[in-house]
């Protein structure tokens, strides 16, 4: 079991630049998260064991292009998810399509493309309520 305030996933290694920004709030605020690399598509089981053994009060799910991995979060906990488009095509808004787009029972709460910080921000002022 891993207890923590906020989980950050990355779709991928490229991510990181954008995933530097929540990180660099959630350590300004003090706040307690694990990061962690697991791609929607390339391994769902990987994906669904760390959402089901990770006791985090916010998920932050950062993605790029077809951007499953915050619905794919989000499908697998009653717990919020924000999701964070990132520019890999179509100056990213083919991921915020993706990210917002979700149906009916699955919501994803979705920041701007690229805006990581927006989302530990949103992330920070969940826990605070």
């Amino acid at each position: 079991m891993i207890m923590t305030d906020v989980a950050v996933v990355l779709g991928s290694d490229s991510d990181m630049p954008v995933a530097e920004k929540a990180f660099e709030v959630l350590d300004s605020e003090n706040i307690d998260y694990v990061k962690k690399v697991i791609s929607a598509h390339r391994d769902p089981e990987k994906l669904v064991d760390f959402v089901e053994e990770t006791e985090a009060d916010v998920f932050i799910g950062i993605a790029g292009l077809s951007a499953a991995l915050p619905g794919s979060i989000a499908s697998n906990t009653s717990k919020p998810v924000i999701g964070v488009p990132v520019d890999a095509k179509l100056g990213g808004l083919d991921s915020l399509l993706s990210i917002v787009q979700m149906p009916k029972g699955v919501p994803v709460a979705c920041v701007g493309i690229g805006r990581a910080d927006n989302a530990a921000l949103l992330a920070k002022k969940i826990l605070r309520n």
